[in-house]
């Protein structure tokens, strides 16, 4: 709660003459108190009233906070004034956030060239751990521009890596377990027998449990089921980089391995094989986390990659029947699908911003901008939306030790 008044917002505007230093401070402090509360026209003239200060921090302040009242009262030429204007006053510690906001206001007007420029301006001021947020987006509009060049030295530096992927990684690993186990001496270790879903096996003891993961590593006999392998490693190399430009290199780790689990516990739980390999329900799971995101987030994303998320849902309502007519481990497909489809449901894009969040800062700016409204909401459900995720894979567990035990 506040203890101050509609008068101290009266008193301030009808003071004549320079404020002092502590009735400028105390200026913006309402203004910002204003616009928590939604009262975005007096917010308005209280920032208005405080612009003119000889402080270029406390001015600029003003011009920021004015902006974006003025935005939120659907006056975006106006606003835009004011940002560029914040700019002109000198480096102070509101220069970034009025470059950040230049950037946004052109990108809602269209001009993509100039909010490219503003952000590279922001980008020169950026402390250490916005770099990253706004390297995607100068990625996301070199992209719209058509210089792919850059977009693509702007989406490694957002990455913070050297080009080394993670998920190409899992592709080498998987492609060089998978020939070893196929062609490995006889009488040497068995990699089938060790690494493959071997469901009494992990019904009889839960030291077992890592076969959730291994058998990813794994697939049919090059002479029983040739391309096994090789429809399941491209499905990855099209699915795997697309998700970890989304949530990062360890981001895509960590999902594939949860996605791996929900498909193995979903045929632990419910399939007649007693035996399983293969990486598709890890693979099923990272085609419903990118369904979900697109339609749920809606990421910026340059044309080609939209298209190709556009087709993912068809893509994987034709294997699914294609699984069902040649009779493959469709519980593994079906519970790698839907744990995909909720953790996109529940988990934002971490390193591509998306129509929700792209123009708005995660936090305020000291004085001038509203926290995202229902951000504590959020992150309750998100917990509590894992949490239930977990309280499933118990269950499953529990099913399946039921049923082969």
């Amino acid at each position: 709660m506040t203890d101050r008044s509609p008068s101290d917002s009266r008193a301030l505007l009808d003071q004549s003459g320079p404020l002092a230093l502590d009735a400028a401070q105390a200026a913006l402090t309402h203004a910002a108190e204003l616009m928590a509360s939604a009262d975005f026209l007096d917010a308005a003239r209280l920032y208005q009233r405080v612009i003119g200060f000889n402080d270029p921090s406390i001015t600029g302040a003003a011009m920021v906070g004015l902006g974006e009242a003025l935005h939120r009262l659907d006056r975006d030429d106006q606003a835009l004034g004011q940002w560029e204007a914040a700019t002109e006053l000198g480096e102070n510690e509101y220069t970034y956030a009025a470059w950040r906001n230049v950037a946004a206001a052109r990108v809602r007007s269209g001009d993509l060239r100039g909010a490219l420029n503003a952000y590279r301006e922001a980008d020169r001021r950026a402390p250490r751990e916005d770099k990253g947020e706004i390297a995607n987006r100068m990625g996301w509009l070199s992209k719209e521009l058509g210089d792919k060049g850059a977009a693509g030295r702007y989406f490694s530096k957002a990455r913070g890596d050297a080009g080394f992927s993670f998920a190409i990684g899992v592709i080498g690993l998987t492609v060089f377990v998978s020939l070893l186990a196929d062609f490995v001496p006889a009488g040497t270790i068995d990699l089938f027998r060790l690494l493959e879903l071997d469901k009494p096996a992990m019904a009889a003891s839960i030291g077992d449990i890592y076969r959730l993961w291994t058998v990813t590593l794994l697939h049919a006999p090059l002479n029983v089921m040739p391309l096994h392998l090789v429809f399941n490693m491209y499905a990855l190399y099209l699915g795997g980089p697309f998700v970890e430009r989304l949530y990062g290199r360890v981001g895509f780790l960590i999902l594939y391995l949860v996605l791996a689990a929900g498909g193995s516990l979903a045929s632990f739980a419910f399939g007649d094989a007693a035996l399983g390999v293969g990486a598709s329900g890890a693979i099923f799971g990272l085609f419903g986390l990118l369904i979900a995101v697109q339609y749920i987030h809606r990421p910026m994303l340059d044309r080609g990659s939209r298209a190709f998320m556009g087709q993912l849902a068809g893509l994987v309502i034709l294997n699914l029947i294609l699984g069902f007519a040649m009779n493959f481990d469709n519980w593994a497909h079906l519970g790698g699908l839907v744990t995909g489809l909720w953790l996109g449901l529940l988990l934002a894009p971490s390193n591509v911003p998306t129509m929700r969040s792209m123009w708005m800062r995660a936090g305020p700016i000291p004085g001038t901008t509203v926290p995202a409204l229902g951000s504590a909401v959020t992150s309750v459900v998100r917990v509590a939306g894992l949490a239930l995720l977990a309280g499933l894979f118990v269950m499953l567990w529990i099913l399946g030790v039921a049923a082969w035990g």
